[in-house]
C-alpha cells in the first residue's frame, strides 16, 4: 500500500479520565464543526478527529492510499496525536468556512521603512488575520523617533507610533470572525527607540493585540557582562551619505541588518549604521526585567542563537516569529503545528510500576508526521508569497503537551535532575523518529524543493561554516540544498550524533521538510481536546484554577473553573475525596503535585533547555513566578537562560495594577481589592472573586475592572 515503513505496535489501552465540563465547552465552541445556523456537523470529539482524518488523508496521491492512511490518522489522532487549532477547526470545514486556513500563524515580511512599505504590509496582515491566523513583524526596521523624512520635509514619529496601527487594525479585523486576533512585534535590542518599545505597555490599554519581544544578540549579553556602554544605532540612507563620515568609527558601525534597500552597503554585506546614542548595557538590562517583572513583557529572542542553529541557515535570516514565540521564521513564513499528548503514554500512573509506553509514542509521532505534511497541501494562506515559502520548504513543528501531567502521574518532579532526562528523551525520541519520517517521505513523495535546489558557495557561508572548506568547497562552487541542510546545519550536526546513517542518507536524498519540531504553548488545545493536560512544556498551572475566556456578544471576559489532567485523573484512579490546599489529611494530595509557581525560575529553564538540544525551531516556555517573588531573584532569569542555550524565554507574574493574564488562581483574586470610581463619585471595592452586576450582566470585579480599564469593555 505505501513505501512508508509502519511499525506494528502492540500496547495497552489508555486509561481514559472523564472530559471535565470545561473541557467540553471549549472543544464545542472553539473546535466544533458547525452550519452557518449553529447545527453542529461533528457529532463528538472522536466525530473531530474523523473529519480532519478525511481532510488530511485526501491529501494522498490514489484512492488506496487515502484510505488507508485515514485509518492510520484516525489512530494517531486517538492515541494522542493533536492538530493545532486552525487545522482541528477549519480541516474538511472548506463547505462551511470556504476563506479560511489550517494555518495558526505566519510572519510579516520585512517593513520597509517607508509609508508605503508600512501600509502595504497593514494590509497583508489584515488579510492574514482575516484568514484566521496570528502573525509577527519585526518593527525595529523603521528608523527612529525624531529622524528626518526627506521626501516629506519633516520628521518621524517612530516605529511605535505605527505600532498602534497594527494593533487597532488587528483589534478590528479579529473582531469579526470567532478567533481573537494575535501579533508578535520584535524589536532590536540596538534601536535608538528601544526604550519606548520596552515601556510601551506601562499605557492603559496600549498594544495589547501584541506580544512583544526584543531580538537580543550575543554583542549586547557580552555587553551586559562587561558593564559596558552600549551603542544606539540605525542604517544610514543613501540620500543622507553627504551627511555623516561613513568612515569614522566614532560616527558609523557596520552591521548585519535584513534589508540593504537604500542603504549604505559594504561589499561584505554588512550595512552603514549612524550611532545615535550610548546607554549603558546594564542600565538597559534592568529596565528589561523591571518591565518584565511588572508586565510579563517583552519577552526574551536570542536572536544570534536562532540563526546559527537555524537549519536553513545559508538563505534565512530570521528577525521574527510567530506570536508565541516557538516559530522563529523568514519573512512570509508559516506556522504549521501540532502536539503529541504524552498523557495518554503513561501506563499505570501514579503507582511504583508506573512507566511511559515508548514505542507508542514513536509510533504515533511516524504517523503524525505525515499528517502534517499533508496540511501543507490545504494549508489556505491567503497570500502568494506565504504560499510559495510553505510550499518551497514545507517546514512543520511538531511538539508535545502535558509534559507536566506527564512527570506528575510518573511520580517525577518538574525540574528535577530524572524530569530533565526524561524531557531530554522525549525530545530526541521525536526528533530521530520524525527525520525518518522525513527521508522516508522524500523517497516516495519526493524532498521539499529548496533541497534540490544549486545554491552558489559564498565567502560568508565559508565563513558561517569553516567545515565547509575543509571539505574541500570553494566559493563559486554550487551546492545542493539537501547537503547544506544536512550536512552544516548544526542541528542535523546534533541529530546525527545519535543518528549518523540517518543523517547521511538525507544528504544525499533530502528531507521531505526543513524543520521539524518546535513546542508550542497548547493553551485552549490543552484545555479542550487534552482534558486540561499541562500546556506544552510546562507545568499545570494550578491543580484548581480559573481561566479567563473570550464569549462571543459578551462585554467581559467569563472566568471558567477548571481542574488539572492530572488531578482529575487521581481521583479516578487513586482517591475521588483529593483536592490541593485541603486541610483533611484523607483529601491531600502527595508531594510531587507541584504546580508551576512551586518551581523556580532555574528549574523551567532547565526543563526548557534539555528539550531544545533536539528541537529544530524554537519553544514557548514561561517561567510562571508567585506575586511576591523577589525581584533580586527574579532579575538574572534571562541571562541564566542565556547561559543554557536557550533560544528565547518569558515569565509571567501576576500584577493586578497592570492587567491580568488568561489563567488566574483563586487565591490571586481573592488577595486583590479593586476600587470602582462610581458616577456620583462614590468608591466601592470589592474583592477580585466577587461577582458584581454591571450594565445587565454579572461579572467577577476582577475581570469587569480590566475590561473597563483596557478599553475592551462591550467590544466581543
Amino acid at each position: 500500500m505505501s513505501t512508508v515503513r509502519l511499525e506494528a505496535v502492540k500496547t495497552e489501552q489508555p486509561t481514559l479520565i472523564p472530559m471535565q465540563p470545561a473541557s467540553q465547552d471549549i472543544w464545542d465552541k472553539k473546535y466544533r464543526l458547525k452550519t452557518k445556523q449553529g447545527e453542529a456537523l461533528d457529532a463528538d470529539i472522536d466525530g473531530t478527529y474523523q473529519r480532519v482524518a478525511r481532510a488530511l488523508a485526501d491529501a494522498e496521491a490514489t484512492p488506496e492510499k487515502r484510505a488507508y492512511w485515514y485509518e492510520r490518522f484516525v489512530w494517531a489522532l486517538r492515541r494522542g496525536a493533536i492538530p493545532a487549532g486552525r487545522i482541528t477547526s477549519n480541516a474538511g470545514a472548506q463547505q462551511h468556512k470556504p476563506a479560511t486556513s489550517t494555518i495558526n500563524c505566519t510572519v510579516s515580511g520585512t517593513i520597509e521603512d517607508s509609508m508605503d512599505g508600512i501600509l502595504e504590509k497593514v494590509h497583508e496582515a489584515g488579510l492574514t488575520l482575516k484568514a484566521g491566523c496570528g502573525i509577527g513583524y519585526e518593527f525595529s526596521t523603521l528608523r527612529p523617533k525624531g529622524a528626518f523624512v526627506a521626501g516629506a520635509g519633516a520628521y518621524t514619529s517612530g516605529p511605535m507610533s505605527f505600532m498602534d496601527i497594527y494593533d487597532k487594525m488587528c483589534f478590528t479585523v479579529s473582531s469579526a470572525g470567532g478567533r481573537r486576533g494575535a501579533q508578535m512585534g520584535t524589536f532590536e535590542i540596538s534601536h535608538p527607540d528601544v526604550k519606548d518599545f520596552i515601556r510601551a505597555k506601562r499605557e492603559d490599554g496600549r498594544l495589547r493585540q501584541f506580544n512583544l519581544s526584543l531580538l537580543i544578540t550575543d554583542g549586547f549579553m557580552q555587553a551586559v557582562d562587561q558593564d559596558a556602554d552600549w551603542p544606539l544605532v540605525f542604517p544610514v540612507n543613501i540620500k543622507e551619505k553627504g551627511d555623516i563620515d561613513i568612515e569614522d568609527a566614532a560616527q558609523v558601525v557596520w552591521r548585519e541588518w535584513p534589508t540593504h534597500k537604500n542603504y549604505i552597503v559594504r561589499d561584505d554585506g554588512l550595512v552603514a549604521c549612524k550611532i545615535y546614542g550610548h546607554i549603558r548595557a546594564r542600565h538597559l538590562w534592568d529596565m528589561i526585567m523591571v518591565s518584565t517583572y511588572d508586565y510579563a513583557e517583552p519577552g526574551f529572542i536570542l536572536i544570534d542563537r536562532v540563526n546559527e542553529m537555524n537549519n536553513n541557515w545559508w538563505c534565512e535570516t530570521i528577525r521574527a516569529t510567530n506570536p508565541c514565540g516557538e516559530q522563529p521564521l523568514p519573512p512570509y513564513g508559516a506556522c504549521l503545528l501540532g502536539s503529541v499528548n504524552l498523557t495518554t503514554f503513561v501506563r499505570d500512573p501514579f503507582t511504583d510500576q508506573a512507566r511511559f509506553d515508548w514505542e507508542e509514542y514513536k509510533e504515533v509521532v511516524r504517523v503524525f508526521t505525515r499528517m502534517l505534511d499533508n496540511v501543507v497541501e490545504v494549508n489556505g494562506l491567503p497570500l502568494p508569497q506565504q504560499q510559495a515559502e510553505i510550499l518551497r520548504k514545507r517546514r512543520h513543528g511538531m511538539g508535545f503537551l502535558g509534559l507536566g501531567s506527564t512527570l506528575t502521574m510518573l511520580k517525577h518532579k518538574y525540574g528535577s535532575a530524572e524530569s530533565c532526562e526524561f524531557t531530554e528523551a522525549i525530545a530526541r525520541e521525536m526528533a530521530v523518529a520524525g527525520w525518518e519520517m522525513g527521508l522516508a517521505l522524500a523517497k516516495e513523495k519526493g524532498p521539499a524543493p529548496i533541497m534540490d535546489e544549486l545554491f552558489t558557495v559564498t565567502a560568508a557561508m565559508l565563513r558561517q561554516r569553516p567545515e565547509m572548506a575543509k571539505d574541500g568547497w570553494k566559493v563559486g562552487q554550487e551546492i545542493p540544498g539537501k547537503v547544506l541542510h544536512a550536512k552544516y546545519s548544526r542541528y542535523m550536526q546534533r541529530v546525527a550524533e545519535v543518528a549518523p546513517d540517518l543523517v547521511d542518507e538525507l544528504a544525499e536524498v533530502g528531507s521531505r521538510f526543513t524543520h521539524h519540531s518546535s513546542i508550542a504553548p497548547t493553551g485552549t488545545i490543552s484545555l479542550s481536546l487534552a482534558n486540561n493536560a499541562s500546556n506544552g512544556i510546562e507545568p499545570s498551572f494550578a491543580h484548581h484554577y480559573s481561566r479567563n475566556v473570550i464569549r462571543e456578544g459578551k462585554k467581559s471576559k467569563e472566568k471558567v473553573d477548571v481542574y488539572s489532567y492530572e488531578l482529575l485523573a487521581y481521583r479516578e484512579l487513586v482517591n475521588p475525596k483529593a483536592m490541593p490546599f485541603s486541610d483533611d489529611p484523607e483529601a491531600r494530595l502527595p508531594d510531587y503535585f507541584i504546580a508551576a509557581d512551586d518551581i523556580s525560575p532555574k528549574e523551567h529553564v532547565d526543563v526548557q533547555a534539555a528539550a531544545q538540544k533536539w528541537v529544530d525551531s524554537s519553544i514557548s516556555k514561561t517561567a510562571n513566578v508567585p506575586t511576591d517573588y523577589p525581584y533580586e531573584q527574579f532579575k538574572d532569569i534571562y541571562r541564566y537562560a542565556h547561559q543554557q542555550g536557550l533560544k528565547g524565554c518569558t515569565t509571567f507574574r501576576f500584577n493586578p495594577a497592570a492587567f491580568q493574564g488568561v489563567l488566574v488562581k483563586e487565591a490571586d483574586l481573592e488577595n486583590t481589592t479593586y476600587r470602582f470610581e462610581l458616577e456620583d463619585g462614590n468608591v466601592i471595592e470589592v474583592k477580585g472573586n466577587e461577582q458584581i452586576e454591571y450594565d445587565g450582566e454579572m461579572h467577577t470585579a476582577a475581570n469587569l475592572f480590566d475590561a473597563l480599564k483596557e478599553g475592551y469593555y462591550g467590544k466581543f
